[in-house]
């Protein structure tokens, strides 16, 4: 396939640094166009709505909705010829299986792969435990998702990818200044530099083809007064020694500082052979 214009969103908003990073990265040679979300609509999954507001944002168009609603309004409406979506950068890993269906990131694409499109979901993961949110970030943060993004984008849609998986789910760990660079920030989405094509002053981190975690730890805490708290232990175990996954998996890989690339298809496959003819059979002839 060949990829010539784009649709950009994420769950972040449309003035997130990390949709700003990839939007420099791939705009040198694409025709860009964002439409994502006014503001933050991180974890809605694909949630949507019926009528959503719509205006010009200087990247394309800010959308007073979810980003689901950014995907449909776009293919459908805004830029009905995008060859791609590309959903992110956001700011927080989305890693193992039971997240797919939560982040608003990846539901982007899935809503891109039923109308035909192949995807690709970006996140970066964060260190720091519980806080990890309450971090703010620089553009040259976003370096590894931004380069390992562009190069998915240059080259997989040659290599027949997209003709066997609707989408790619990428995670990339968080950039740091190469040895010696002096803690100069990356030429990536800030503007600062006048080649926005420039590589940016990181070493690549390696890239590894993975497939989600199938380790689920959510826990649920009832305070005695009604509430309950709802928390994900992972974020306390995202170390080489603690981490619950092996090499393959999504998590083990971002946590070894390795690109996570897992290739994946839209859900809920028919299953034929589940065992259901025969009980389907007897239904109403039972009484």
């Amino acid at each position: 396939m060949s990829v010539e214009r784009i649709l950009l969103t994420n769950d972040d908003g449309v003035d997130a640094v990390g949709l700003r990073a990839l939007y420099d990265a791939l705009s040198v040679d694409y025709d860009v166009v964002t439409v994502a979300p006014a503001g933050d609509r991180s974890s809605v999954g694909r949630a949507i709505s019926a009528d959503v507001e719509v205006r010009e944002h200087e990247l394309g168009y800010a959308v007073d909705g979810t980003p689901v609603d950014c995907v449909v309004a776009g293919l459908d409406e805004l830029v009905p010829d995008a060859d791609l979506v590309v959903a992110g950068c956001n700011e927080g890993a989305n890693l193992g299986a039971y997240t797919l269906g939560r982040s608003g990131t990846v539901s982007a694409v899935v809503e891109g792969a039923f109308f035909g499109i192949p995807g690709i979901a970006a996140s970066m993961y964060v260190p720091g435990g519980d806080d990890w949110w309450k971090r703010d970030l620089p553009p040259a943060s976003f370096a590894h998702a931004a380069r390992a993004t562009r190069f998915l984008v240059d080259e997989a849609g040659g290599t027949g990818v997209f003709e066997r998986v609707d989408y790619l789910n990428v995670n990339a760990p968080m950039a740091e200044p190469a040895e010696g660079d002096g803690g100069r920030e990356a030429a990536v989405g800030d503007g600062s530099s006048s080649d926005p094509a420039a590589e940016p002053a990181v070493d690549p981190a390696p890239m590894r083809v993975t497939k989600p975690s199938e380790w689920y730890g959510m826990e649920a805490t009832s305070d005695g007064n009604g509430g309950v708290s709802i928390s994900d232990p992972i974020w306390g175990r995202m170390t080489p020694a603690d981490v619950p996954d092996p090499v393959g998996t999504d998590r083990r890989a971002v946590v070894d500082g390795e690109v996570s690339v897992s290739p994946l298809s839209v859900p809920h496959a028919a299953e034929p052979d589940a065992g259901l003819d025969e009980l389907a059979s007897r239904y109403g002839t039972d009484r």
